[in-house]
């Protein structure tokens, strides 16, 4: 049964209070509780029994021509009104009463029913035509508040961060915080006031539920993303689960904590704002689409090398000669559930696309290297990233001829990440140092001489004996991090410092043999930047 104070759902409708607050209507409310409940039309009825006429949500308008004449009568008379939903009825004195009756004040209290007190100077349609034009401003204000929300909501999906962009303007809008939130209920964009940590866990728990719900499937056919809805101490939570792949509920959710009441301009902010982040966490968002890319792709499939190719893939506006930044990343292996069989990789490259600013991603299972066009700082989009779960290395921006050695520092910032437990760790430039004041070619070949005892070096090999003693250098020579970093047993790193040691016939626990193999690592060919420029 429809409620007394709610008109039909999806109709206009204006709060009680905004009629009683025109000055040329004169109305009082005499009876009933004081709420916000709302007016969807008003109507004018003189029969004995206007129940069966009503369909919610009205003022009922009356002179009591046709009202009972006794209080038991009068008392059947509301309580049939309230029964068929009406919002509230107002009783006109004059011609008929010259007050309104004590026996309908009573009863109206009695029944919680609003009872307004229409003067004799007003008539009834004016009392519809202040309703009607007063909904037509608010339609009209509504519909300005819709389309700035959408333009705002369009400018933040074409920026580079545009997921918390989007996010932000929803959270903007709705007054309310707003979060994306993945299948195990981790928190990967958030904006907005953040609410009480109780408030904010029970968001998340929802969005869980929600999702293990919409992975139900009924007659063999998937259930459409769902939404769902719940208070907690003041505050209105809501979850919307984005579309995946084919069309079922994905293993992304939107949710809000609101303490407002949610309006018509609320609902259709974040219709918009759910559909531009379906888009943006799309895997064809992720990988892209440009012809740019395409292009390069076939030039370097059919023999390009990889130095003509690269410029085609900088963004139009980048300068001549644009650089580029490597990234590495390892993710810790999730908790086992219900999208971890590799369901979740798809939105996960969308996320990480988003959140480094690039769609130059190669991920493999827990592994991830990316390109970042044009040479940007990216501590943020770091940053960004790092909170999906992963841990990042970056290089320093080079140019296209040294991406083989961008390649090289990231894998070394991913390791010095790792043995650090730090989520990110960017390669260290020196803009002055000793490097800068030395001979290139006295130095590469001092380092070759240096390390040439290493050639011949039976396995694990030389370059497994470099990447160790580069490692624990880098590392201030701690065997437990850089065990870590290479991901092998402590005591197997002592055995090849030691031998490094004894085929470099010196020793390493000498800071001044260190410092001079530090020096000497970092002029081996491939280290060095080629200055190349295009």
């Amino acid at each position: 049964m429809t409620t007394p104070h709610d008109p039909a759902p999806g109709s206009p409708a204006l709060p009680l209070a905004t009629l009683l607050a025109d000055p040329e209507l004169g109305l009082e409310q005499i009876a009933g509780p004081v709420d916000d409940r709302l007016i969807g039309t008003a109507g004018t009825t003189e029969v004995e029994d206007p129940a069966p006429y009503l369909i919610g949500g009205e003022l009922l308008l009356t002179a009591g021509v046709r009202l009972p004449q006794t209080a038991e009568g009068i008392d059947a008379y509301v309580r049939g009104v309230v029964g068929a939903g009406a919002a509230a009825l107002g009783f006109g004195v004059a011609p008929v009463y010259d007050e309104v009756p004590p026996d309908l004040i009573t009863a109206c209290e009695r029944h919680a029913l609003p009872l307004l007190r229409v003067p004799v100077a007003t008539p009834f349609v004016a009392i519809g035509r202040s309703l009607y034009g007063s909904m037509a401003e608010a339609s009209t204000r509504d519909l300005r508040q819709i389309s700035q929300a959408q333009s705002g909501l369009a400018s933040a999906a074409a920026r580079p961060e545009a997921i918390p962009a989007v996010l932000q303007q929803l959270s903007t809008h709705l007054g309310a915080w707003t979060v994306l939130i993945d299948a195990h209920g981790r928190e990967l964009f958030s904006a907005g006031a953040r609410p009480d940590p109780a408030v904010r866990q029970q968001l998340l728990d929802l969005a869980v539920r929600t999702m293990a719900r919409s992975r139900l499937t009924k007659a063999g056919r998937a259930q459409p993303p769902t939404a769902a809805a719940e208070h907690h101490a003041g505050s209105r939570l809501t979850v919307h689960t984005l579309p995946g792949r084919d069309g079922r509920a994905g293993p992304l959710v939107v949710g809000i904590a609101a303490t407002a009441q949610p309006t018509v301009v609320h609902r259709s902010v974040t219709g918009v704002a759910t559909v531009l982040l379906s888009l943006l966490t799309s895997p064809r968002h992720a990988l892209g689409t440009d012809t740019a890319g395409a292009g390069a792709l076939v030039r370097l499939m059919l023999g390009a090398p990889p130095a003509a190719v690269a410029p085609a893939l900088l963004p139009p506006d980048a300068p001549r000669g644009g650089r580029w930044v490597v990234v590495h990343g390892h993710r810790a292996r999730p908790e086992a559930g219900p999208t971890a069989a590799g369901d979740g990789d798809p939105v996960q490259l969308a996320a990480l696309g988003t959140a480094l600013g690039t769609s130059y991603l190669d991920l493999d299972g827990d592994a991830l290297r990316a390109l970042v066009p044009g040479g940007r700082a990216i501590e943020a989009e770091g940053e960004a990233a790092a909170r999906l779960g992963w841990t990042l290395g970056f290089s320093a921006p080079v140019a296209t001829i040294d991406l083989p050695v961008a390649d090289t520092q990231a894998e070394r910032a991913l390791r010095r990440a790792l043995a650090a437990r730090e989520p990110v760790v960017h390669h260290r430039v020196e803009e002055q140092s000793v490097h800068g004041i030395v001979n290139a070619a006295d130095a590469t070949a001092l380092a070759r001489a240096r390390f040439a005892p290493l050639d011949s070096a039976p396995p694990p090999g030389p370059a497994v004996l470099l990447a160790t003693l580069r490692t624990w250098l880098s590392l201030h020579c701690s065997w437990d991090q850089t065990a870590a970093a290479l991901q092998v047993h402590r005591n197997t790193v002592r055995h090849r410092i030691g031998r490094v040691a004894e085929l470099l016939e010196t020793d390493v626990q000498d800071p001044d043999v260190r410092m001079e193999l530090w020096f000497a690592l970092h002029w081996l060919p491939g280290e060095r930047l080629g200055g190349a420029t295009d």
